[in-house]
């Protein structure tokens, strides 16, 4: 019987949106651009990775091929004639450039609404907002109150925050308030249970997620965050794929942060991790677990949170070789009607300016030992992924999308 595995790699966009002008992402393309970067010998100080960008099992999926048709253009050291499977490139119809706008769309359900922001002026909350969350939350004030990179604000906030008491809040261009503090100086229960409060306020807004981010260390050099990262999301306004799979009677397994962005609605069994290593190892675990008609979907975050959004070419390119260097160990676990997907929820270019995700299309690179290999094209929704899913699975089809298998 039929299984499915979803691995989502944050942030992993392959060229720009037909309508990534109106974002100021024209020309963005994470993957891409990465590597042109590795291809022209750009020296690596940190000394993670030399050479050309080297990812020949996802390459050999189609990574390079759809690259090649989402913009046309073939990058350095990807060939555009897959081994096997099944490539194409997803195009969100949802407005925005959102981690949950994404990974709804995924699942079968686009978001048919205009997310809340916050302004890019200093302070950037409002007044009253801020009023009300510290004396419901007793705080003696907050810290930050701007857009920021999540570690470089801990890094330059850390101290101080541990000295006041004080979280740390800032946002950025998605739809998200964000909290850290410290583990044991301000308690991992006390900032979930300020997140709580801060959920209430800022849902009214239209605001996606209230992120608990805990960070350790006593000084700027050793600031880390943890993987007890917590969201507090808004629920899909309509059943996901999860969902229906739960419905139907089957197992859906959701890895690292999945549960929290679709705030636990379809979820049967909800497994955390923290790095790429460990949310392999975990993805691995649910596969031996996994009954028939199983949904597995993992988020691989550290693309976007520790690379993307920090900027870091190199480190970028050295993940994407670690994950596709693991691909084979995912592969050979496989049964003969498993489905494995590879996929993406937006772009966040290391190359471009600024800190925030890039407005892109994303590969969808499909194999199973059932199906042969072929091109999907450009589908015209991410929620394509959804329902080709349902249909491998056995589910009715649903409202939004059509299968490409």
């Amino acid at each position: 019987m039929p299984r499915a595995i979803v691995c989502l790699l944050d942030s992993v966009g392959i060229g720009g949106s037909p309508d990534a002008n109106q974002y100021g992402d024209q020309g963005a393309n994470t993957v891409g651009h990465i590597a042109e970067w590795a291809a022209e010998g750009r020296a690596d100080r940190a000394g993670l990775r030399s050479g050309s960008l080297n990812v020949p099992n996802m390459d050999a999926m189609g990574l390079g091929a759809a690259i090649k048709l989402s913009t046309g253009s073939l990058p350095p050291n990807l060939s555009d004639v897959p081994k096997g499977g099944r490539f194409g490139v997803g195009r969100e119809i949802s407005r925005g450039k959102d981690t949950p706008s994404g990974h709804w769309e995924i699942a079968g359900v686009p978001v048919p609404f205009d997310w809340g922001y916050f302004p890019q002026s200093e302070p950037t909350f409002p007044p009253h907002l801020i009023e009300e969350f510290v004396r419901r939350a007793e705080l003696p004030g907050i810290l930050g109150d701007k857009h920021a990179s999540g570690t470089d604000i801990i890094a330059a906030l850390g101290e101080e925050h541990i000295r006041t008491g004080k979280p740390i809040c800032y946002t950025s261009i998605d739809s998200v308030f964000q909290i850290a503090a410290h583990e044991s100086h301000f308690g991992l229960e006390r900032l979930y249970e300020i997140c709580r409060q801060a959920f209430e306020l800022t849902a009214p807004l239209n605001i996606g997620r209230v992120i608990a981010r805990p960070f350790v260390g006593d000084t700027p050099d050793t600031f880390k965050r943890t993987g007890n990262r917590r969201d507090f999301a808004i629920p899909p306004p309509e059943p996901t794929l999860l969902d229906r799979n739960q419905a139907a009677g089957n197992q859906v397994y959701a890895v690292g942060k999945i549960s929290d962005i679709y705030a636990g609605s379809g979820v049967t069994h909800k497994i955390k991790g923290t790095g790429i290593p460990q949310l392999f190892d975990k993805t691995l675990d649910a596969m031996e677990m996994a009954a028939d008609r199983a949904f597995i979907m993992t988020n691989f975050v550290d693309f976007d949170s520790e690379y993307g959004h920090r900027r870091d070419v190199p480190g970028y390119a050295a993940a994407l070789e670690l994950f596709d260097a693991r691909l084979p160990e995912l592969i050979a676990k496989m049964r003969y009607d498993d489905l494995l997907v590879l996929t993406a929820d937006h772009g966040n270019d290391p190359t471009w300016p600024g800190t925030d995700h890039t407005r892109e299309q994303v590969p969808i690179l499909v194999f199973s030992p059932a199906l042969p290999k072929g091109e999907i094209g450009i589908r015209s929704t991410f929620a394509d992924i959804g329902e080709s899913i349902a249909a491998w699975l056995g589910l009715a089809p649903g409202r939004h999308g059509r299968s490409f298998l």
